[in-house]
C-alpha cells in the first residue's frame, strides 16, 4: 500500500537523522553527502541567494527543504528556486510545487543516471530548468524540457537568464578550494 505525504512526515519526524523522499508511494532514504558535493550544493546554493535575495526574485533552499509534487510525490533537490510570485510565504511543511530550478550535485555513491532521471522527472512536473553538477568530472549539465543538454566546464560561465535574469557564476568557482601547505621559510 502507498504510503502518503503525511505517513512520510511521521517517519520523517520520528527518524530525524535519515533524509527521506517520496517516490510512487515508497519511502527512499538518502544516504549523506559526501563532503565535497555538499561543499559544492552549499557554494552554488550561496552563489544564486546573494543574487535572489537583494532582488527579491524568489526563494533558494538547500537538500533539506521537500516538494510536494503535483504527482504526490515529496522530492528534496540539493539547491531549489522558486520564484517570488510562485511561493510568496515559506510554507512551514514541504511547498507544495516544483520548484522552478533544481539542482543535483553527485557525490560518490549516486549514479549519474539515477540523478539524470530525476532531473527529468521534475521537469516533467513543470521545473523550468534542472542542472546536474558533476564534480568528478568537473562539469555541469543544464537540462530544460525538450532540450538537449548544455554541457559547460572549467571555462564556462553557468548562467540562467530566463530565471536568474544577469546572474552568471564561473564553472571553475563552484569546486572546492584546494588549501596548500604551508612550505618553510
Amino acid at each position: 500500500m502507498p504510503l502518503t505525504v503525511h505517513e512520510l512526515e511521521t517517519l520523517q519526524a520520528e527518524h530525524p537523522d535519515y533524509r527521506m523522499e517520496l517516490v510512487g508511494g515508497e519511502v527512499k532514504i538518502m544516504s549523506p553527502s559526501g563532503y565535497e558535493a555538499d561543499e559544492v550544493s552549499t557554494e552554488l546554493a550561496a552563489q544564486i541567494r546573494n543574487w535572489v535575495r537583494p532582488r527579491q526574485l524568489g526563494r533558494v533552499t538547500g537538500s533539506s527543504a521537500g516538494f510536494i509534487l503535483p504527482n504526490a510525490d515529496t522530492r528534496a533537490p540539493d539547491v531549489s528556486f522558486v520564484k517570488a510570485e510562485r511561493l510568496r510565504r515559506s510554507p512551514r511543511s514541504f511547498a507544495e510545487l516544483a520548484p522552478d530550478l533544481m539542482v543535483e550535485v553527485k557525490s560518490p555513491t549516486d549514479k549519474l543516471t539515477k540523478l539524470r532521471s530525476k532531473i527529468q522527472d521534475f521537469l516533467a512536473l513543470g521545473t523550468q530548468v534542472g542542472i546536474l553538477i558533476d564534480p568528478d568530472a568537473r562539469c555541469i549539465e543544464v537540462y530544460r524540457t525538450g532540450d538537449e543538454a548544455i554541457i559547460l566546464g572549467d571555462g564556462d560561465r553557468l548562467t540562467v537568464p530566463d530565471l536568474l535574469p544577469g546572474w552568471e557564476v564561473a564553472v571553475a568557482d563552484l569546486w572546492p578550494l584546494v588549501f596548500e601547505e604551508d612550505t618553510p621559510v
